[in-house]
């Protein structure tokens, strides 16, 4: 069962499409790579590789528009304007997007997954967020977002869980303290392993659980890659399937 919904957000001044794909079991958002939009992850197969699990009720798969990742990669307005793109969406999501889900799925919790940008955001939403968000499943990621967007203002640094997340104190220290980030990679073509390891750093210096896996040689910075992991971790962390 697939339904799409649209609607015109105010943070981000610009439309946004939540799809969703299953009829029951925990909620999982899958955010795009930089400049995917909300069916990215089925036109690339990820919706056909968690079919068994959607099918089964054990997952219902969400995904959104990914709407400052597109303006990073067209090159949209000025840094200032891409920085503040990149706080509004991760705010959208937040209060628009799971919201939209916790209606739809009956849960208040939401596991959040994302490959490269989609990667950085997940971690950056279950930072930012740990009252919505139980799981990030960070895959392939790239944490060092400024190089992207081509400068900095303090946009980027609420936006940033490697920039925030030092001074973090707080009731919201320690409920991020009982969430856990998953941070996996391959080191084969285009892969960075050692943005996951310096993503874990950041994490475990503030007492934060993680784990980071490394794939090894044979995977790549490609959809086949996220194909094996999702499924995976799901599995694993999920307890489904």
């Amino acid at each position: 069962m697939k339904s799409v919904e649209r609607w015109h957000s105010d943070r981000m001044q610009q439309e946004i499409t939540l799809v969703r794909w299953g009829h029951d079991g925990v909620p999982v958002l899958a955010l795009p790579t930089a400049g995917g939009d909300a069916e990215e992850v089925e036109r690339h197969k990820l919706v056909g590789v968690l079919g068994d699990l959607i099918e089964a009720g054990h997952i219902r798969l969400y995904s959104c528009d990914s709407v400052a990742g597109r303006a990073m990669m067209h090159g949209d307005g000025d840094v200032a304007y891409r920085c503040w793109l990149l706080n509004q969406f991760q705010q959208a999501v937040a209060h628009e997007v799971v919201p939209a889900i916790q209606s739809d799925s009956g849960h208040q919790l939401v596991t959040v997954a994302g490959s490269s940008i989609g990667a950085f955001n997940a971690v950056a939403l279950i930072s930012r967020y740990p009252h919505l968000f139980r799981l990030a499943i960070a895959m392939s990621g790239t944490f060092d977002i400024q190089r992207f967007i081509g400068g900095y203002t303090d946009d980027l640094y609420y936006a940033t869980p490697r920039r925030f997340l030092p001074g973090m104190n707080g009731s919201r220290l320690e409920l991020l303290r009982q969430r856990f980030v998953m941070l996996a990679s391959g080191t084969g073509a285009w892969e960075d392993i050692e943005e996951s390891w310096k993503m874990a750093d950041v994490l475990g210096a503030r007492g934060i659980p993680n784990r980071v896996d490394n794939w090894g040689p044979a995977y790549e910075h490609e959809w086949p890659t996220w194909w094996a992991m999702l499924p995976q971790y799901l599995r694993e962390f999920l307890q489904v399937g």
